[in-house]
C-alpha cells in the first residue's frame, strides 16, 4: 500500500470512528424524552421531578468532565473513550424502574467522559482537519439524537411490548458495539500513551473558557429543557398527537446546520454574528412552541434545533483549534464543566415555574432567557485568539 493510500485509509478510519463515537454520545440519553409521559404516569412524578430527572445527565456532564480529563491524561484518548462508551452502554441496560435514577447517572458519567475525549481525538487523529472532523462527529451526535426520537414509537416500543425500561436496553446495544470497534480500530497516537506526569487539571483562571462555557451552557440548557417539557406541555394543551413530530423536528432540524457547518465551519469559527442570529432564533422559536398550535409547534421546534446545532458545532471546535495538543483535554473539560453547570439548573427551574404557577407556558420562560443571554455574550467571541497560548 502506498503512502497516499495509507493516509487516505487513516483519514477514512478516523472520520468513521469519530462519527460512530459521536452517534453513541446521544443514543441512550435521547431515548428518554419520547417516553417521559409513560415514566411520568407509571412513577407518578411531578413536573419538578421530571425536570430533575432530565437535568441529571447535564449534572453528570459537568461533574465527570474533569475526571474525564484525568482519564485521558493517565490512559490516553482511545482507552478513555472506550471506558466512556462501555459505561454508557451498561448504564442504559438497567431495565428496572428502581434503577431509573442510577441508570441516568451512569449514562451521564459515561457520556461526559466520551465528550471530553472527542476534541483530543480530533486533534490527535486528524490535526490538519479539525473543523471538518468536529463537524463530522457532531453530525454523528445529531443522528444519535434523531434515531431514538424517530424510531421509539413506531419500532422500538412495539418490539419490547411497550416497556420503556426495555427500550433503553435496546439502545444500549449499538453503544457497546461501537466501543468494541473503537478499541480494535482507533488510530495510534502519542497521546494514547500513558503519561503520569501529563497535566489534567483545567486552568480556571482563563476568562475565555468561562465565556465560552457559559455560551455553550445556554444552548445546552435550551436543548435539554425543550426536550424535557415539550411532551408534557403538548399533552397539557390537548396536542398529544404532535409530541413525536415536535421532538423529531427539534432533532432533525439540527442536521441542516450540521451539513452547512461541514462546508463553512472554517469561515464562521471566530465570527460573532452566527451566535447572535442563533440566539435570536432560539428566543423566537421558543415563543412559537408556546403560542403556536399543531404544525406551527413542529416548525418552531425545528427552527430551535437548527439554531442550537449551529452554535454547538462552532463552540466544540474551539478547544482543538485554540489549545496545544497536550492541553486540549483540559480546556475541553473546563468548558463542559462550566456549560453543563449552567444547563443543569434550567430544566429544574422550568419545572418549578410550572409547578408553582400552575401555568404550563411558564416552563419555557427560562428557556427563552437562555437565548437572550447568548445574544448578550456573543461579542466575546471576537476576543478568541488565533493561536493557542
Amino acid at each position: 500500500m502506498s503512502r497516499t493510500d495509507r493516509t487516505q485509509t487513516h483519514f477514512l478510519t478516523a472520520f468513521v470512528l469519530l462519527w460512530l463515537a459521536g452517534t453513541a454520545l446521544r443514543l441512550t440519553i435521547l431515548a428518554v424524552p419520547p417516553v417521559i409521559p409513560l415514566i411520568h404516569d407509571e412513577l407518578n412524578l411531578s413536573a419538578t421531578e421530571i425536570g430533575f430527572l432530565t437535568g441529571l445527565p447535564s449534572m453528570l456532564f459537568a461533574l465527570a468532565a474533569v475526571p474525564g480529563s484525568l482519564l485521558i491524561a493517565r490512559l490516553g484518548v482511545k482507552a478513555a473513550m472506550v471506558v466512556g462508551l462501555m459505561l454508557t452502554a451498561v448504564g442504559g441496560a438497567l431495565p428496572d424502574a428502581v434503577w431509573l435514577y442510577a441508570m441516568t447517572i451512569a449514562m451521564g458519567a459515561g457520556v461526559a467522559i466520551m465528550q471530553v475525549t472527542m476534541p483530543p481525538a480530533v486533534r490527535a487523529w486528524v490535526p490538519n482537519r479539525i473543523g471538518f472532523a468536529t463537524a463530522v462527529y457532531t453530525n454523528g451526535l445529531l443522528v444519535g439524537e434523531i434515531l431514538p426520537v424517530v424510531l421509539m414509537f413506531p419500532l422500538i416500543l412495539p418490539l419490547v411490548g411497550g416497556s420503556w425500561q426495555w427500550s433503553f436496553v435496546i439502545w444500549s446495544v449499538p453503544v457497546a458495539i461501537i466501543a468494541v470497534i473503537v478499541l480494535v480500530s482507533a488510530p495510534a497516537s502519542t497521546i494514547d500513551r500513558a503519561a503520569p506526569s501529563r497535566r489534567w487539571w483545567p486552568d480556571w483562571r482563563n476568562a475565555l473558557i468561562w465565556r465560552l462555557g457559559i455560551m455553550l451552557g445556554t444552548i445546552n440548557a435550551t436543548y435539554f429543557a425543550t426536550n424535557a417539557f415539550v411532551p408534557d406541555y403538548l399533552r397539557s394543551t390537548g396536542q398529544s398527537e404532535w409530541i413525536g413530530a415536535a421532538l423529531s423536528g427539534l432533532n432533525i432540524g439540527q442536521l441542516p446546520a450540521s451539513f452547512l457547518l461541514l462546508a463553512f465551519s472554517g469561515r464562521l469559527e471566530r465570527k460573532a454574528w452566527p451566535y447572535i442570529v442563533s440566539g435570536l432564533l432560539c428566543v423566537i422559536s421558543t415563543g412559537g412552541i408556546v403560542f403556536g398550535t399543531g404544525a406551527w409547534v413542529v416548525v418552531a421546534a425545528t427552527l430551535q434545533g437548527f439554531a442550537a446545532s449551529a452554535i454547538l458545532i462552532l463552540v466544540l471546535a474551539l478547544p482543538a483549534l485554540l489549545s496545544k495538543p497536550d492541553d486540549v483535554h483540559r480546556v475541553t473539560a473546563a468548558m463542559f464543566t462550566i456549560s453543563y453547570s449552567c444547563a443543569v439548573i434550567v430544566p429544574v427551574i422550568s419545572g418549578l415555574a410550572w409547578d408553582l404557577t400552575g401555568i404550563a407556558k411558564m416552563a419555557f420562560l427560562p428557556i427563552a432567557l437562555c437565548g437572550i443571554l447568548l445574544v448578550m455574550l456573543a461579542p466575546a467571541i471576537n476576543h478568541v485568539p488565533r493561536t493557542a497560548s
